[in-house]
């Protein structure tokens, strides 16, 4: 599978031009990068780095990485993206819920505070862990997918852009 030396599009075997930018394509165009190679121009970070960063700051890195062209057309930095993504609005939603319930039991049991504390920051503590372990997984090259989330993810990751 070759892509175009401009704009690192997929390109049809044999094809002359590339059919997203319109540049010529040479007969000897370069296939396309595996996952944690570096592209041979130094265009930037290997994919699983990417794919690994997509997951630092969750929400703003997913989104500039599906924004910034030479990793936009990587499916397996846009599958980390995309997990990325609905993985941190999965836990800001889980997240709020969790502290209205809290504080509904705060109100109304005082006693369960330190319960509800507990509980809170044990899961704090398992959602950092798993938050470690997504990064750790992109960075070797795998495509772990969160049971739910991780389907979604692939099939957004498969979509034509």
């Amino acid at each position: 599978m070759a892509t175009c030396p401009k704009c690192g599009a997929v390109v049809n075997e044999g094809a002359v031009f590339c059919s997203a930018c319109g540049s010529p394509v040479p007969s000897g165009a370069r296939s396309g990068v595996p996952p944690g190679q570096v592209a041979p121009d130094g265009a930037g970070l290997s994919s699983n780095v990417a794919g690994a960063l997509c997951y630092l700051v969750g929400l703003i890195t997913g989104i500039i990485f599906l924004a910034i062209e030479p990793y936009r057309r990587d499916k397996f930095v846009r599958f980390h993206a995309f997990q990325s993504i609905s993985f941190n609005v999965v836990f800001i939603v889980f997240w709020i819920l969790w502290n209205n319930f809290a504080m509904a039991g705060f109100f109304s049991f005082g006693f369960l505070w330190t319960i509800f504390s507990l509980v809170g920051t044990l899961i704090s503590l398992a959602i950092f862990i798993y938050w470690l372990f997504l990064m750790y997984k992109a960075y070797n090259n795998e495509m772990y997918m969160i049971p739910v989330i991780g389907e979604f993810a692939a099939k957004q990751a498969a979509k034509q852009i």
